[in-house]
């Protein structure tokens, strides 16, 4: 499968330092977080790209779900490959109440082909508790990816056995959250940061007074003021805005290879790179003995299996400069591909030679 690869960087001149960012973006409140549910559902209306035989799963989950409809069929003579299993996750909203919908993810967890235009039957959520939180149906969404097979090869684009169903969720019941109960405000840092926690409680506390302390790099604690609204006054707190830096970051999107490169990153130079590729490619040509004339033989048909290895020759490129564009013009230069230079990254990442933070989704 060809992989485009595709590189955006975002240079923030003049950003870099000193940029002002609202606290309710750097922080969490304790107490006020999503919550993470799952199910076990069906997918429906593929066309012949769902589970086989082999998942037997699948056959009496369609059974079963035929059963509560009035319909009893035996799960060994269901034969059908328009369904998949699929497993169901999404993230609940905090303060979500019932009636409110969200974003589902479905993935397959069978020996489906795709998942494209098939249809999520409904499926309860559960949350860690073992409630019934949500319920998800609706159209699956694979963001353009498809699968298309038969004898003589197959033709895939991106990762079409998982998908999105969006606003498929829906909230049934409310996870309880009392403001009332709260006695003082905790902040979290999403990014513990010993010098951003202080800047945080400074800033609090030069707009309400000393009611802010920062008790770690993770953790700023606030009084609240007497006889004040809560929800107000959280809303005031999350709206305050402080200087921050924000940090280098490479993110790695594999499934479209996108590469989004941010920040002031620095590499210590010199770095010299050597990146090579082994190709296995694997031939069969059908092969016909055919028997000679009155003889009596049968017509036989086998195939001849040619097995290649191909080592190419490894690559080596210097990097003089602690610009993030030169690596970038030296990578984009080696035409490499998302999966090598995932690798290319993690090798110099590991060496000590690149400050940033890798993420790969």
């Amino acid at each position: 499968m060809l992989k485009r690869l595709i590189f955006l960087f975002l240079a923030f001149t003049g950003l870099a330092f000193g940029a002002e960012v609202r606290i309710g973006t750097l922080v969490n409140v304790v107490g006020v977080r999503p919550n993470y549910l799952t199910g076990y559902g069906i997918v429906v209306g593929l066309n012949g790209t769902g589970d086989g035989t082999t998942s037997v799963f699948t056959l009496q989950s369609v059974a079963n779900m035929l059963r509560k409809m009035g319909i009893f069929v035996d799960p060994k003579a269901v034969k059908t490959k328009n369904a998949a299993a699929v497993m169901i996750t999404a993230k609940l909203p905090p303060f979500a109440k019932p009636g409110m919908t969200f974003d589902v993810e479905v993935a397959s967890i069978g020996d489906a082909k795709s998942l494209a235009n098939g249809v999520l039957i409904r499926t309860p959520l559960f949350g860690p508790d073992g409630k019934i939180y949500a319920f998800a149906q609706g159209p699956v969404s694979t963001g353009g990816g498809y699968s298309q097979s038969n004898k003589g090869g197959k033709v895939q684009k991106n990762f079409p056995t998982a998908g999105i169903v969006p606003d498929g969720g829906i909230v049934e019941r409310a996870v309880p959250v009392e403001l009332s109960n709260f006695k003082e405000l905790t902040l979290t840092l999403n990014r513990p940061n010993f010098s951003l926690a202080s800047r945080i409680a400074d800033r609090i506390n030069e707009k309400f007074g000393p009611i802010a302390r920062a008790v770690d790099s993770a953790t700023v604690k606030v009084s609240f003021p007497p006889g004040v609204d809560k929800v107000e006054f959280i809303s005031r707190v999350l709206s305050l805005k402080v200087e921050t830096e924000p940090e280098p970051t490479i993110v790695i999107y594999e499934k479209t290879g996108t590469v989004i490169m941010s920040g002031d990153i620095k590499i210590d130079p010199p770095v010299y790179v050597s990146h090579g590729n082994i190709y296995v490619s694997v031939v069969k040509r059908p092969v016909i003995s055919q028997p000679p004339p009155l003889s009596g033989g049968k017509t036989v048909v086998t195939q001849e299996v040619e097995t290649k290895v191909v080592e190419e020759k490894g690559r080596i490129f210097a990097i003089d400069s602690p610009s993030l564009k030169d690596l970038v013009k030296a990578l984009n230069e080696l035409g490499v591909s998302p999966g090598d230079l995932i690798a290319i990254l993690q090798a110099i990442k590991a060496a000590g030679k690149l400050h940033a933070k890798i993420i790969v989704m």
